[in-house]
């Protein structure tokens, strides 16, 4: 259950400085599917609640010196194993798109819900991540009722060129096959 200030009941809360609030009279329509490891193809750290935190250690590893500085959060993050953090309430901005654009509206942040699956864009998921998903998709669209299948993106899709997430190994027909009309 999603309450009334957006935050998912089934999900472990972890506060992100990086949101902010939505334009006012923008309806949360869209939801965006990504994916993210630190350093990438590592699963199970801290690492990436520290980025989404703000407090990672850029140092610590030679692929973190890009994210230096870097604002950058999630609504959720998906665990290999199935567990979902929860970063921003769904009813604020999260800065998961960058420069983006679906169906030639740009800034997709604005009216958009970021899920970010814990993988590389070249890795399979696992089948407690697809649950999780579906469950938690379910939920969204319980709520936010504008954000139909057909509403329902890759990363890629609405930074073509710029992003590759989720990738080849996101399995999208077996996903969408887990929801209901």
């Amino acid at each position: 259950m999603i309450n009334q200030l957006g935050f998912y009941q089934n999900a472990r809360q972890i506060t992100s400085p990086f949101c902010n609030q939505r334009p006012a009279g923008i309806e949360i329509s869209l939801l965006v599917i990504h994916c993210i490891s630190l350093p990438e193809g590592c699963y199970g750290g801290t690492e990436i609640e520290s980025l989404f935190s703000g407090c990672l250690d850029c140092q610590a590893h030679p692929d973190f010196n890009v994210l230096e500085g870097l604002e950058v959060s999630a609504h959720c993050v998906i665990r290999r194993d199935g567990e979902i953090e929860q970063y921003v309430p769904f009813e604020k901005r999260a800065w998961h798109a960058g420069v983006s654009s679906f169906a030639e509206v740009a800034q997709c942040n604005d009216y958009s819900i970021g899920i970010e699956l814990e993988g590389t864009d070249k890795s399979a998921y696992t089948e407690d991540q697809y649950q999780a998903l579906a469950i938690l998709t379910q939920q969204i669209q319980q709520r936010y009722r504008a954000i139909s299948k057909q509403r329902i993106v890759a990363h890629s899709e609405i930074a073509p060129g710029r992003k590759t997430d989720p990738g080849d190994g996101f399995d999208w027909v077996y996903y969408l096959s887990l929801l209901t009309d």
